[in-house]
């Protein structure tokens, strides 16, 4: 049950703004504060956004969708390319509705573009988007970041291969680096001086058990079959591939890896997972209110 001095202090009409690692209890703390005090919930992960990845992407299930209203969850065909600009384009017909939003995610890019602006970066060609991915699926990204300018390099998450290949793309079809882009950035949809921005932290220990727990729980609940209704189309270069447990339970299903070894692959890139999240989180939401999700 969430602490009821700070539900007092939300009101009922400023946005709140709901940011911290996988599995730290985002969701949860959501669909309390919908359920106590209205709002519509709204995804801010980059994964969550995919038609096909329900169970392993820890969508909110049909029973929780029905509590409170909820937007921009499975809205995107597993084939198709979303980049941060689509969801901001996304998200602006909510953010104008008549429901104070209540928007809850992992994916730290998406709140920093939604508050702080986002560079009008013209759309990636097709053909640029093909040869990322070729050179992603061929072990390529030292080779892209050193394509990269020094300056990009130096501001970039260089163990982030969705990162390092968008500032590749924007180099390629643009002929500037997404540095010189972002230095153009407009106003943002949503200053986070007009938001109640919380941000949930939590111990390493408490996390990656919890981590561990919920795989168990997600392969109960059928993320096997999940996985299974999509290995016939499986693509492991599209982006909704990077659903993490997604390319083990398929390497089990195509028989190069036990049931068992899929689950300790599947936390362990979890954790590593939570602790990029943790370190992002850190360095980038100073400002936001650190609430401790263990004590929630």
């Amino acid at each position: 049950m969430m602490n009821k001095s700070l539900l007092s202090t939300l009101g009922e009409t400023r946005p709140v703004l709901i940011a911290g690692a996988t599995a730290s209890g985002k969701s949860a703390l959501a669909l309390e504060i919908a359920a106590q005090l209205g709002g519509v919930i709204v995804n801010a992960d980059a994964l969550q956004v995919y038609s096909g990845w329900r169970i392993l992407t820890a969508r909110p299930t049909a029973a929780e969708e029905s509590r409170a209203p909820h937007a921009l969850y499975g809205h995107v065909p597993n084939p198709e390319s979303y980049s941060v600009g689509d969801w901001l384009r996304d998200i602006g017909p909510v953010l104008s509705g008549d429901k104070r939003p209540i928007i809850v995610g992992g994916t730290g890019l998406y709140f920093r573009a939604l508050t702080e602006g986002l560079a009008d970066i013209p759309a990636t060609p097709t053909s640029i988007r093909a040869q990322s991915a070729e050179l992603l699926a061929q072990g390529g990204l030292h080779t892209m970041l050193q394509d990269l300018d020094a300056d990009t390099r130096a501001h970039i998450d260089a163990q982030n291969p969705m990162r390092v290949a968008r500032a590749w793309e924007v180099l390629q079809s643009t002929g500037q680096s997404i540095r010189s882009w972002q230095a153009k950035t407009p106003p943002p949809l949503l200053p986070l001086k007009a938001c109640h921005a919380l941000h949930l932290t939590s111990p390493v220990d408490w996390l990656n058990d919890r981590l561990k727990r919920r795989f168990d729980i997600m392969i109960a609940e059928g993320a096997l079959d999940e996985a299974r209704s999509n290995l016939e189309t499986w693509e492991p270069r599209w982006q909704s591939s990077q659903a993490i447990g997604a390319p083990e339970l398929i390497a089990h299903l195509q028989g190069q890896i036990s049931l068992d070894e899929a689950k300790t692959r599947a936390v362990t890139a979890s954790s590593q997972f939570a602790k990029r999240q943790r370190t992002w989180f850190r360095k980038r939401m100073a400002a936001w209110h650190a609430l401790a999700a263990e004590q929630l």
